[in-house]
């Protein structure tokens, strides 16, 4: 990683911890990490619950009848209109009172209790108790309950509280309505309530006095190089308490915490690491850049009856001035299904008329296009922003089925010139790419045209994984709003850098079914441009989400429209693969949500689309 972890304030029980953190990205830095611990509650507690059984002859006739008669009868009343002896009508009514589903009055009458248990077929039993355990943890602030006693364990590890002030107070569990126990069990896991099953938790008790148990914790300061943040973690093991590094980090911004006390990393060191880890990537970036000038020298000086061979393996070729506004439109022109593209600054010199018929041209044709801009480390500290209404004119540019083919965004604090088209050739050099033409005023500006895939490979990594956060951020705001319009760029992104399944995986996870036509036309791009294998596993999981779906839906048509034009897409190539999709299930929901007709075969509705 940038810095040596050694030179760190970091446990050592931590530092393989601290390895895997770092494994993640590339642009991640863990400055300090340290283990502490805290406190618990726990609180024994007995609960009783009620659950039903269900009801038997004679009990079923004597409910009945007491909802059904009018007046309600007697027992003897009833005993003698079904011709028992009263004793077993007698005998089985206390029975149903205990239950409380028959009220104590002598005419029988079924409590609201009693009638809900009898439209299910039931009647509740007796309740029972049950012990378990409430747990107060004051560092998220929440109680949870757990059927198994916290263990006492000795923890010799600072106490976080000699550091902090945590001000959450510790509820008094006896004190709590029973509505917000019985919502705590059901967030715990604990089949204890479950009311659509008409087991309830009817009533509970404290049984003894509450104790103190230790919880170890770790915490972790990460430096992101790539947004230039520093963050605060809480993890338990390896996973992450999202609400108490969310709270330690307001408590940090707000001046109240000492990441010195903490962790004993001051200002002054994070500010020195902090500089050195970008200077360290500045400096990979231009590591990679003079590799690329060596391979473009040796490939200057090869002998005549090498190139041919040395060109098999790919190339670094130099280009000047003139040479370079050509080589750039030569190779756009040549892209098949992706081009990525970083320039710090986007300007109409170059992104005019032209050059907007162009990138239409090859959106037309299903190629993606992802444009990063900005070199100022804040999106409001830039110099020369892109112009509004030529950010409008890129964002305008659709693909056949009406997707934004041209995701431009600032991603800042870069000064590198980038171009990967379909991850075969790499541009690189000094020239701004979309702010500077390059073809009326020679400035003596180099760019390296790179085919050696290794290198192009390399490339690509880096600027896709800074867009591939750009669409993971983007997300994460679109799921915060429900924000429909900020999904569908999300998407996009993750379908131009081929990440499909990242895509349907979000929309299964967060039940956002609504983005399923979308997905739909954005793998139909990666099929078209044949970015994405149509015999990938994806669409039997995309499949497998039509039972979840109504054909109520507002968005049915798109849906159906959808998968028309996908299953075709893939038939065309491979109808035996489409075929293959088209199992027993997926056809019967196929006809349910009338993307076929019942009239309609497997084999028909493929030949109607190839």
């Amino acid at each position: 990683m940038f810095l040596d972890s050694s030179a760190k304030p970091i446990d050592e029980n931590l530092k393989k911890l601290v390895d895997e953190i770092e494994a993640q990205s590339p642009s991640l830095s863990v400055l300090a990490a340290r283990q502490f611990r805290y406190s618990l509650r726990q609180t024994p507690i007995e609960v009783n619950i009620k659950e039903p059984r269900q009801f038997n002859v004679l009990e079923e006739f004597i409910i009945r009848a007491a909802i059904e008669f009018q007046p309600p009868p007697t027992e003897d009343e009833l005993a003698s209109v079904l011709g028992l002896d009263s004793v077993f009508i007698k005998t089985t009514t206390t029975t149903l009172r205990s239950l409380q589903t028959l009220s104590p009055t002598s005419a029988l009458t079924v409590t609201p209790e009693g009638r809900a248990f009898y439209e299910k077929g039931s009647v509740p039993q007796p309740p029972y108790p049950i012990q378990i355990y409430a747990i107060t943890d004051p560092l998220s602030d929440k109680i949870t309950f757990q059927s198994e006693s916290l263990n006492e364990t000795t923890i010799n590890l600072p106490d976080l509280a000699d550091f902090i002030t945590i001000d959450h107070i510790i509820a008094d569990i006896a004190s709590l309505p029973l509505e917000e126990i019985q919502k705590n069990i059901q967030a715990s896991g604990l089949a204890l309530h479950v009311p659509e099953e008409g087991k309830v938790v009817t009533s509970y008790k404290v049984l003894a006095s509450t104790q103190k148990f230790w919880r170890k914790i770790s915490l972790f300061v990460i430096f992101d190089a790539l947004e230039d943040k520093l963050s605060i973690q809480i993890r338990n093991g390896k996973q992450i308490l999202e609400s108490a590094s969310n709270w330690l980090e307001v408590l940090h911004a707000e001046g109240k915490i000492s990441l010195q006390a903490l962790c004993k990393l001051s200002t002054e060191t994070i500010n020195f690491e902090r500089e050195a880890i970008l200077k360290q990537k500045n400096t990979e970036i231009e590591a990679r850049l003079e590799n690329i000038r060596q391979k473009a020298l040796e490939a200057a000086t090869k002998a005549t009856d090498k190139v041919d061979n040395y060109k098999a393996l790919g190339e670094a070729v130099q280009l000047r001035d003139g040479q370079i506004s050509l080589a750039f439109s030569e190779v756009l022109n040549s892209a098949k299904s992706q081009i990525l593209i970083y320039s710090p600054w986007v300007n109409q010199a170059v992104v005019n008329e032209k050059f907007i018929t162009l990138l239409q041209k090859l959106a037309n044709r299903g190629v993606w296009i992802l444009i990063g801009h900005g070199i100022a480390r804040r999106q409001e500290d830039e110099d020369k922003p892109i112009p509004p209404e030529l950010e409008k004119k890129l964002q305008a540019i659709k693909t056949p089925n009406g997707l934004p083919s041209v995701q431009v965004f600032w991603l800042g604090d870069s000064h590198v010139k980038e171009v990967i088209v379909d991850k075969e050739i790499h541009l690189c050099g000094s020239h701004n790419w979309l702010s500077y033409r390059g073809d009326y005023l020679p400035r003596g500006e180099s760019v390296y045209k790179v085919t050696i895939p290794h290198q192009v490979q390399e490339a690509y990594e880096f600027l896709a994984n800074r867009f591939q956060n750009h669409a993971q951020k983007l997300w994460e705001k679109a799921l915060e709003n429900r924000d429909f319009q900020l999904a569908v760029e999300s998407l996009c992104v993750w379908g131009a850098l081929g990440m499909e399944d990242i895509a349907l995986t979000e929309i299964q996870q967060n039940n956002w079914l609504e983005l399923l036509p979308v997905w739909l036309n954005v793998a139909l791009q990666g099929l078209k441009s044949k970015n994405l294998p149509s015999d990938s596993a994806i669409f039997k999981t995309a499949l497998s989400l039509l039972s979840q779906v109504s054909i109520e839906e507002a968005f049915i048509e798109l849906l159906q429209q959808g998968w028309r034009k996908v299953i075709g897409a893939i038939a065309i190539n491979n109808p035996k693969t489409a075929l293959n999709l088209l199992s027993d299930e997926v056809w019967a929901q196929f006809i349910r949500l009338n993307i076929a007709q019942e009239s309609d075969s497997p084999n028909d509705f493929i030949l109607y689309r190839t």
